[in-house]
Formats: structure tokens, sequence, C-alpha cells
């Protein structure tokens, strides 16, 4: 399955970036990236089942590759793949309703993964991406360790 997003991975875990274009997809990548993500995949994101994870990776033409507002396509260190454990869907700042939201879930490809909205043009951004990413993965690291179904 192909999406129009992108995907960082921070310590291994892949968190995917949706919105329309000009959203901030690739600019709040390229901040992840400075926060200390890896880029897994910009602009078109190929995601698949292999077990019980979903897996994100580039179309192997456009591994490493980013386009940089303003400045054209540029070239960073990459993933060739990451599971996924973080949805960001970004969102303007005032439509974020919620301060503390309930943490929620999408299907996607038969498996539950953790989902959030974000506002990628805040200064924090990449840092609340990088807290949410941890957060989910210490949910699946505690759901693993209790030998629970790891779908959630």
């Amino acid at each position: 399955m192909r999406v129009h997003a992108s995907c960082v991975a921070f310590e291994g875990w892949g968190v995917l970036l949706r919105g329309p274009s000009g959203s901030g997809k690739s600019d709040l990548a390229l901040r992840a990236v400075e926060a200390g993500a890896r880029l897994v995949a910009d602009d078109l994101v190929v995601l698949e089942r292999r077990g019980e994870q979903v897996w994100a990776r580039a179309l192997p033409q456009a591994g490493g590759r980013l386009e940089a507002r303003g400045i054209g396509i540029v070239r960073l260190a990459a993933l060739e793949g990451a599971p996924l454990i973080l949805i960001a869907d970004l969102a303007p700042l005032d439509r974020l309703a919620e301060r503390l939201p309930v943490p929620c879930f999408e299907p996607m490809l038969g498996l539950a993964v953790r989902r959030i909205r974000l506002a990628p043009f805040e200064i924090s951004a990449a840092i609340k991406l990088r807290l949410a990413a941890h957060t989910a993965s210490e949910d699946k690291d505690a759901t693993r360790a209790s030998g629970k179904d790891d779908s959630w």
C-alpha cells in the first residue's frame, strides 16, 4: 500500500507524517532528523504488513531523498525501512482542540497503530513527535512483555 506521507524513525521505530500537500510533512521530517530521527521516506511511503507489524519504506528510487522547500531535493542518510508505531496527522494549531487527548489507534493493514494530531510548524513539533514515538514504543514493549496480542 502506498500513502502520500513522509516517514522518520526514532530509535528504529517508524513515525508516519500525514497531511495534504503543503501541510509541513517534509519540513517536520527535516526538523525531526535534526532532532535525532532518521529519514525513512519522503512524499510517498510504502506500507506493508510483516507478521504483526506494519513496515514503512521508501520506493527504491526515492530512498534518502527529501524535498526541502525553497532548496530542492536533498540527500540524507536514510533507513531502508522501519516498523511503524505512530501516525501523526498534521493539522494547523487552531484545529487541535484537545490539550490532553485520549490515546487513539487507527487500523492499518489489519493492525492497530497509535495516532496523534500535531501542529507541524510549532517550534516544539519535532520534540513532541519524538516524545510521542517514545511513548508509543513503550506501549509496544509493555504489550510484548505482558504476552498480550502484539496487534494491540
